[in-house]
């Protein structure tokens, strides 16, 4: 009796902390508020795309009336295979154009033959006190990482972002171990999700999930 007690504690715990799962609709204008880019959609097989152009300074693409503290962000995206014009990622904590945090990856960082190169695979920064270029000066190897096994640079990979607290660990297609871990570089518990592009740089995103914690102070509105 008291395992089954024990289980029936554990299962209820699990199924409490998440919150229905989120799934924006990529192709709904209405929903999404663009910084410095412009978009279209394309269907692809079963995905529903939004592609964002490249030009130069960096690009969001945020998600209007919803608030994201806690929880887990996944989504598929796809850049391309050419030095510095491609880094696509995720933004969360928004305040507003300036002020966020985001995972990112550089996907023709993959497979490069330079192991330097291929430790910058994927990043964490915090804008605007802690952009790539100063976390790479100040701590370097603690906020970006390889991805292995490597996904192929001009195709599609799967990517989640766990955000606990003041913790955050990413994922990449079917890895069981996080292929960066980070602790956060600023006390912003709040704010809005963008999908996130770099200088000079477009991408393609699709099958966005948001998976928040109930007791964290997620809320749409």
């Amino acid at each position: 009796m008291k395992k089954f007690l024990q289980l029936f504690l554990m299962l209820f715990i699990s199924i409490t902390t998440y919150s229905q799962t989120l799934e924006p609709d990529l192709h709904n204008a209405a929903k999404w508020l663009l910084i410095n880019r412009n978009v279209y959609q394309q269907n692809e097989n079963d995905r529903k795309i939004i592609n964002i152009n490249e030009t130069p300074g960096n690009g969001l693409v945020i998600l209007r009336n919803y608030e994201f503290s806690n929880g887990t962000i996944e989504f598929d995206v796809k850049g391309k295979d050419v030095l510095q014009q491609s880094f696509v990622g995720i933004a969360f904590h928004v305040i507003d154009e300036t002020h966020f945090d985001a995972i990112y990856f550089r996907p023709f960082n993959f497979k490069s033959k330079e192991d330097t190169r291929r430790s910058h695979s994927v990043q964490y920064i915090s804008m605007p006190d802690y952009d790539w270029e100063k976390l790479r000066t100040q701590f370097p190897g603690k906020y970006e990482n390889y991805v292995s096994p490597e996904p192929d640079p001009n195709d599609w990979f799967h990517a989640k972002v766990v955000v606990k607290s003041s913790h955050v660990a990413v994922y990449v297609n079917d890895t069981p171990d996080p292929v960066l871990e980070s602790d956060k570089l600023n006390n912003n518990t709040n704010g809005k999700i963008a999908l996130w592009v770099g200088n000079n740089s477009g991408g393609s995103f699709a099958n966005l999930k948001i998976t928040p914690e109930t007791n964290s102070g997620n809320t749409g509105k």
